[in-house]
């Protein structure tokens, strides 16, 4: 299909599309925050990875290859929005007593979690967002958003906290 798509087969094209574009939108909603500009970072990133297919090697699978560009198209967006994340004093990398978190006693719907994803600050949504749901690490996130890998893991503390913050006030 990835191979019709670079002879420029229309038809292969919407299909890889449709393949992906649910997933994608997924992750450019959890990104931006927002319905519109997610719809519009999907399309641009789509456009974008059948302009570069030829560039495409086959090293890794196309989603992953297309993860990548949704996630930075939707960062360098971002960038142009000027994020602000909450920096604060920067110490120590948190000990392993700080970044303990009991999963099995927060069973949380899906849907109320990514309202409450919605309703945090942008800087602390991306770095949950690429952190938890997306697999970067944290050294992955400081290279992308230009933060030291320390910050990175304090917003995604900061973050974890307020989720469980927006979380418990909504019961």
């Amino acid at each position: 299909m990835i191979e019709s798509c670079m002879r420029g087969d229309v038809r292969a094209q919407y299909q890889l599309y449709s393949l992906y574009s649910k997933a994608m939108y997924n992750i450019c909603y959890r990104m931006t925050g927002q319905q519109e500009e997610a719809e519009d970072m999907l399309q641009e990133s789509f456009s974008y990875a059948f302009s570069k297919l030829g560039s495409f090697r086959f090293e890794s699978s196309f989603g992953a290859w297309l993860k990548r560009i949704v996630v930075n198209t939707c960062i360098n967006q971002l960038k142009k929005r000027r994020i602000d994340l909450v920096y604060t004093e920067q110490t120590n990398d948190p000990g392993p007593e700080d970044d303990f978190v009991d999963y099995g006693e927060i069973k949380f719907q899906v849907e109320r979690v990514m309202k409450a994803l919605e309703k945090m600050p942008e800087g602390y949504r991306v770095v949950f967002s690429l952190y938890l749901l997306e697999g970067y690490d944290h050294k992955e996130i400081s290279e992308i958003l230009g933060i030291t890998e320390s910050t990175s893991k304090s917003q995604f503390l900061r973050a974890k906290k307020k989720m469980k913050e927006i979380l418990a006030s909504d019961e």
